[in-house]
């Protein structure tokens, strides 16, 4: 069945977990560190949890949160919360008090499940109520309760499934909201491209919270593959992990590569990984040459996408060989288009602002209709959404994508259009720096760079000086012992410009 077929049929995500289970009931569906389920022991669990959630008067539309970690009852929940009809809320377990707060006032939720540990600090910031994992594990794992009667009508394609908060490293939280029919697309058009097999083995070291996380879900789900969750916290035990579950298949970004790469050269041999998968922040071809040294036979596949529309390019299996710097093609029945400041395209090699169309075009922002009118803009005579991105990029003759930047990382300097992303990518091309940040100018400071390096500041310039222009060349380097990162693994630039603003000792 195409992509375009599975639209066609109104599938709802839960739908995948039943086909899934009438394929492969007993092949294992997701493990953990405390154990694992197979497909049809997940189904009942999802089951289960449906029951439980009615019992806590859970109804068609009401939000419940998960802020559960990389568990397998986070899972179940998810599966049970759709199920009923309900609307699903991950929110990262390293969320501040100040965003929780302002999240859980923005969702309304009718229930929260987060961690036992967590419990106390969550109910300090809501009135909504709040329940430990324990309770909702011993609820999984005990007798089972009797089926959920219908809470309603049951859900289509265009009843909403997620509400995923974004967790950009500059920007406040904001939630996107994700219909059933989208989520389903967006799974099957990502799946036709990236392949997972039945015999694969999924790691998962990523926060399930994060999109590119949780759709590690639905992808392993879609092929009948074993979904292995580590937690982010533990990735001292990468190797072990991947080496004890026969992991196949490991969806990275450059935080969780750079530790991959320490830890494999630790060891004599590694585990014979057959992909790598990269969103969310790009990986330097530095880091791709050292994950190709340290995992031979592994292929990497770069993709570039946002929150908003799941995924908007998807290379080919290490097409960076013959096209460095891609992010590669539109999803199949999709739309990339490049356009100029007054929205009109513009033609192959220009930059511009990267616009989306296609049905993985989420529905728009959760209570915010202001924002939605100006990102996700509908064609008043075909009904066909627009989505403007924010980010900026080129496309070649053939369709494919190069990623520029944010909005915020194009600035001009000394009669120059510069990308933050440009100059990231030259620093990491220095022999000895591991990583690289840079920070626009403001009006009271020039471009700033952060290295990560055991070598000096102007050692650092003056090779950088060797491969961009005078004129994008920053003033000074600040040198790291490590970059901060938000709860995804991405670079925490907020933080970054915190720390320029301290008093310097």
């Amino acid at each position: 069945m195409t992509v375009m077929e599975h639209v066609r049929t109104g599938l709802v995500v839960d739908d995948l977990l039943r086909e899934a289970v009438a394929r492969r009931p007993h092949a294992r569906a997701v493990s953990d560190a405390t154990g694992g389920w197979t497909y049809a022991e997940l189904d009942a669990a999802a089951r289960t949890g449906a029951a439980w959630l009615a019992a806590h008067g859970i109804g068609p539309g009401d939000r419940v949160v998960c802020r559960a970690g990389n568990v397998r009852e986070f899972v179940a929940l998810l599966f049970a919360t759709l199920r009923h009809g309900a609307i699903f809320v991950p929110i990262n377990p390293g969320m501040r008090r100040y965003h929780l707060r302002s999240v859980l006032a923005d969702a309304d939720p009718r229930l929260v499940v987060t961690g036992d540990d967590d419990a106390v600090t969550v109910r300090e910031v809501t009135d909504r109520p709040v329940v430990g994992l324990g309770t909702l594990r011993a609820a999984l794992s005990g007798p089972s309760l009797p089926p959920a009667g219908p809470a309603g009508p049951a859900p289509n394609g265009d009843a909403t499934a997620l509400l995923i908060y974004t967790s950009g490293s500059t920007a406040a939280p904001k939630a996107v909201v994700s219909p059933h029919g989208t989520v389903v697309f967006a799974a099957r058009a990502i799946a036709d491209r990236l392949r997972y097999r039945a015999d694969d083995v999924v790691l998962c070291a990523l926060p399930l919270a994060f999109d590119y996380g949780l759709y590690q879900v639905f992808l392993s789900v879609l092929a009948g593959a074993h979904l292995v969750l580590g937690e982010p916290a533990a990735h001292v035990r990468l190797i072990s992990t991947i080496r004890e579950h026969g992991v196949t298949v490991v969806p990275v970004v450059p935080s969780l590569a750079e530790m991959l790469v320490r830890l494999a050269a630790r060891h004599s041999s590694v585990p014979a990984v057959r992909l790598f998968t990269n969103t969310g922040a790009a990986l330097t071809a530095p880091m791709i040459a050292a994950l190709r040294q340290r995992f031979p036979g592994a292929g990497i596949v770069a993709m570039f996408g946002i929150t908003e529309c799941k995924r908007v390019t998807i290379a080919e299996c290490d097409g960076d060989r013959g096209r460095p710097g891609s992010v590669g093609t539109a999803l199949d029945g999709t739309q990339v288009l490049i356009l100029d400041d007054a929205g009109h395209p513009l033609p192959p090699g220009e930059c511009g602002e990267i616009a989306v169309r296609g049905p993985h075009v989420m529905a728009g922002y959760w209570r915010a209709p202001q924002l939605s009118a100006q990102r996700f803009r509908r064609d008043p005579d075909t009904g066909t959404v627009t989505l403007h991105t924010g980010d900026y990029g080129r496309l070649d003759a053939d369709g494919h994508l190069y990623f520029e930047g944010r909005r915020d990382d194009i600035f001009k300097r000394r009669g120059l259009r510069v990308s933050a992303v440009e100059i990231e990518a030259a620093a990491c091309d220095v022999p000895g720096v591991r990583a690289a940040a840079v920070l626009p100018p403001t009006g009271r400071r020039d471009v700033a760079l952060f290295a990560v390096t055991e070598l000096a500041p102007a050692d650092v310039l003056r090779a950088l000086a060797e491969r961009i222009e005078d004129g994008k060349l920053p003033p000074a380097c600040h040198v790291l012992p490590q970059l901060p990162l938000t709860a995804n693994g991405k670079t925490d630039k907020r933080r970054l410009a915190e720390l320029l603003d301290q008093p310097q000792e």
